[in-house]
């Protein structure tokens, strides 16, 4: 148990101080970031991921305690004090018509959850984890006129730089009366998100070129909602859930900074200092409202043998509005996922692969994004495996190392009247659990 519990805690701290790190800088490289509040993260562990990341009717899996945030109902569920913490790894490659497509890859901390049984069907939860992310770096060109000339003295750049994203920490509780189980999130959702747009004529030396700077500061309260229904038979080893959560709708605090201002390059094509600011709001106070997003789902569970289900997550982005205007390019979306784990053989001794929990899942997601008139969709399968490691000799501690990986695209090439971005992405979630008996009281005669 200490040799495992030391390793833990060194992931916690290596992980914890690139995540801090990490929230200066970009850990995404999507265009499609701009738009909204960027890249909204699903707050779910590897192990869920590899199942398609449903998580509406899970609580536990294969007997092991879950931390489901998306549902915090699960939290009846957990009978030992559990941990998890995980990684998370991309590589996205980026497509256009005619044009050489352009692969990145980024790595940041992907959650800390913790929590710890308050009673015999209640517990509590608290933990940090991604909200959104936002990051991108592009340039689009348009010519003034169509030349035999080898140089067009009046092609204007319009470029586009996002980083930054929003963070989410909560704390929860959840109970259960009989076979009901009820739940609720307290969430604070906080961060900084920079964007600017740049106009720039560069083949004409001595033009004065213009760049908007929106920068925001965002800070406030969310909360989640959850049910989850439990039929339970053949000495309780087998049960059929159904579940409901739900992200309410609320306002949370943003403090602007909005600077329009004027530039030029030198011989030598180095940026001046800008010579003016034609706009410059600073610190102004305007909010956010985010928009509710229901979850449904069901799942059907054998005890140490396999598990199935199916999710379905409607949000109403269309209602999402930044500084009293509604957010453009976005609609309300709609998500799919089905997914299940086998294992073998759950009490094999000589056979490690036998114990080993197999995953597998498929999402279809009609994004929160509508750009052009075009719906900008996501679709991808997903494995992953639960690798078990040896208990404590107390068979009071339990560890796992769960792996996960998405494979998908999003979006479309469009047309030559209407270009648009194709991704293909690969996303590896690595996460460790520990479920642990705390707080006992040992008898000795």
């Amino acid at each position: 148990m200490i040799k495992y519990t030391r390793v833990f805690i060194i992931l916690i701290l290596a992980v914890s101080v690139y995540g801090a790190h990490a929230q200066t800088s970009a850990t995404t490289s999507s265009p499609y970031s701009r738009y909204g509040l960027g890249d909204i993260d699903q707050a779910v562990t590897p192990q869920q991921r590899g199942m398609g990341g449903i998580s509406t009717a899970i609580n536990k899996i294969n007997n092991y305690n879950t931390i489901n945030v998306q549902n915090p109902a699960s939290y009846a569920f957990i009978n030992y004090t559990t941990f998890d913490v995980g990684i998370y790894v991309n590589s996205i490659g980026l497509s256009q018509l005619q044009q050489t497509s352009v692969r990145n890859s980024n790595f940041r901390l992907s959650h800390v959850y913790f929590a710890v049984p308050v009673s015999k069907r209640s517990a509590l939860s608290f933990g940090l984890m991604p909200y959104s992310e936002v990051g991108y770096n592009y340039k689009q060109v348009q010519s003034s006129f169509k030349s035999n000339l080898p140089t067009d003295t009046n092609a204007v750049n319009y470029l586009y730089n996002g980083t930054g994203g929003l963070s989410k920490a909560y704390i929860g509780y959840g109970f259960g009366i009989g076979h009901l189980s009820i739940g609720a999130n307290a969430s604070y959702i906080f961060g900084n998100i920079v964007q600017t747009a740049s106009t720039e004529v560069p083949k004409l030396y001595g033009t004065l070129n213009s760049r908007i700077e929106d920068s925001k500061s965002v800070g406030g309260l969310n909360y989640d909602l959850g049910l989850q229904y439990s039929f339970d038979w053949a000495n309780n080893t087998r049960h059929f859930t159904v579940g409901y959560s739900t992200s309410t709708a609320n306002s949370i605090t943003n403090t602007s900074s909005y600077i329009v201002s004027q530039y030029t390059y030198d011989a030598s094509g180095n940026e001046n200092a800008p010579a003016d600011s034609i706009v410059n709001h600073q610190n102004e106070k305007s909010k956010i409202k985010l928009p509710s997003i229901n979850r449904f789902g069901l799942s059907y569970q054998v005890d140490n043998k396999f598990l199935v289900g199916a999710d379905l997550t409607l949000g109403n982005w269309s209602s999402l509005t930044i500084d009293g205007a509604k957010a453009q390019n976005v609609q309300n979306s709609k998500t799919f996922a089905v997914g299940g784990q086998f294992t073998p053989d759950n009490n094999a001794l000589r056979n490690y692969f036998q114990r080993v929990d197999y995953r597998l899942g498929f999402i279809y997601d009609q994004t929160y994004l509508n750009i052009n008139n075009t719906n900008i969709n996501r679709y991808a399968v997903t494995f992953g495996l639960g690798l078990p490691l040896a208990p404590s000799q107390t068979l009071s501690s339990f560890y796992k190392i769960n792996i996960s990986a998405e494979i998908g695209k999003r979006g479309t090439l469009g047309t030559a009247d209407n270009p648009l971005v194709k991704e293909n992405y690969v996303n590896i979630h690595l996460g460790f659990t520990l479920n642990d008996k705390w707080f006992q009281k040992y008898k000795f005669q």
